[in-house]
């Protein structure tokens, strides 16, 4: 892993404020979202992070970017958990910023390979052609702020999602970024200012983050590793790597509806097959095999009683 110091940052400029909002009552959390297709996560490490919580918020970025500089235009979903009971108020800010969809349409606007991946910024949208763009372009969000919410659970594992800020620790706004690897280094137990606050995982779509994490940009054109700039420029991608929606799609099951789901799918699967086997206690009475409803004689059925 690349030796990278540099502080994930934000300052704060004409806000992009929108509707006031208050969770918990959402359609959305009527859905309960199907994980059977998850299979792009990132690598786990016996995290508290690693296994989904029930009930737990799903969100979903679509994302389109050029990996290099010839390469074809790249379509992809990632989507990320957050972990709404280890941190209420950063979750809720999130899910509020997604609702008033000021995600829709920016761009990331810093990325470093082997580190983090970098959105939020409600101002980063191409203006004409890109790079074009707003002047506040990195420093822009919303205007409300949250306090830090570290919890004991959470930290910069592979594929956690976290608050950017300023140097304010309770700074942070709408920008957020995706650890393309364990970056345990931004976890407040490593540093002397605070650290940076997670509250969500990708579930699936790891890979487009990766390769997210390695388009060519400003500082590295060629898409190759070299020493980053820890300049307020630093990683903007040469190709916009472009967000195109996010968007709530529902929750974790909870436990008795996957059961439930997994149950109604093998009465499915063997609706007219099933053999009820009756044996009748009693003297003298003999067991019966019922199949499909039709009784055939069993005579070598086992009869439990005197054999009188």
């Amino acid at each position: 892993m690349r030796a990278v110091v540099v502080v994930l940052c934000l300052l704060l400029s004409t806000p992009i404020v929108g509707a006031n909002y208050e969770t918990g009552d959402e359609d959305w959390r009527d859905i309960e979202v199907d994980m059977s297709g998850w299979l792009d996560g990132p690598e786990l490490e016996g995290s508290p992070m690693d296994e989904p919580r029930p009930g737990d918020a799903v969100l979903k970025i679509k994302v389109e970017y050029k990996p290099g500089h010839l390469a074809s235009e790249v379509q992809g979903e990632i989507i990320i958990e957050l972990f709404e009971e280890w941190a209420p108020n950063t979750t809720t800010n999130m899910i509020k910023n997604v609702e008033n969809e000021i995600y829709n349409g920016i761009f990331f606007h810093r990325v470093i390979d082997d580190f983090v991946t970098q959105a939020g910024d409600p101002t980063c949208k191409t203006v004409g052609v890109y790079p074009a763009t707003s002047p506040s372009c990195g420093s822009g969000g919303t205007g409300e702020t949250v306090d830090m919410e570290h919890n004991e659970n959470l930290s910069h594992v592979d594929g956690a999602i976290g608050m950017a800020r300023s140097q304010d620790p309770d700074s942070a706004d709408s920008q957020w970024y995706i650890a393309e690897t364990e970056a345990h280094g931004l976890d407040p137990e490593n540093r002397d200012d605070e650290g940076y606050v997670t509250f969500g995982i990708v579930r699936n779509g790891m890979s487009h983050v990766r390769s997210i994490a390695a388009v060519p940009t400003t500082d590295d054109p060629s898409g190759e590793e070299v020493v980053v700039n820890p300049a307020s420029t630093a990683g903007r991608p040469i190709w916009e790597v472009h967000i195109s929606s996010v968007e709530m799609i529902g929750v974790i099951p909870y436990p008795d509806e996957v059961e439930d789901v997994e149950s109604q799918s093998f009465l499915a699967t063997t609706a007219g097959k099933i053999t009820l086997t009756v044996v009748l206690i009693g003297l003298g009475v003999a067991g019966y095999v019922f199949y499909a409803g039709n009784r055939v004689d069993e005579p070598d059925a086992i009869l439990l009683g005197d054999e009188d």
